[in-house]
C-alpha cells in the first residue's frame, strides 16, 4: 500500500512539475478545436462535425420520396 501511496505522488509531482514551470501556470487546453494542427486539417469533435454534416442541405435523405 505504501509503495502505491510513493508512486501516485512521485506522479503528482512530475506531473505538477510542467505546470510550475510555465509561465502562465496552466494546463494545455485538450479541446481537439484548439489544436492548431487539427484545425489545418479540418479535423473538429465528433459532435461540431455532427452539426456541421446536419446543416449541409445535400447530405439530408428525402424520406418523402422514399
Amino acid at each position: 500500500m505504501i509503495l502505491v501511496i510513493a508512486l501516485i505522488a512521485v506522479a503528482i509531482i512530475l506531473l505538477s512539475i510542467g505546470v510550475i514551470f510555465r509561465s502562465d501556470h496552466s494546463f494545455r487546453s485538450q479541446h481537439i478545436h484548439e489544436n492548431e494542427r487539427m484545425r489545418e486539417d479540418h479535423i473538429h469533435c465528433s459532435t461540431a462535425q455532427d452539426k456541421e454534416l446536419r446543416r449541409k442541405k445535400k447530405h439530408q435523405i428525402n424520406t418523402k420520396k422514399l
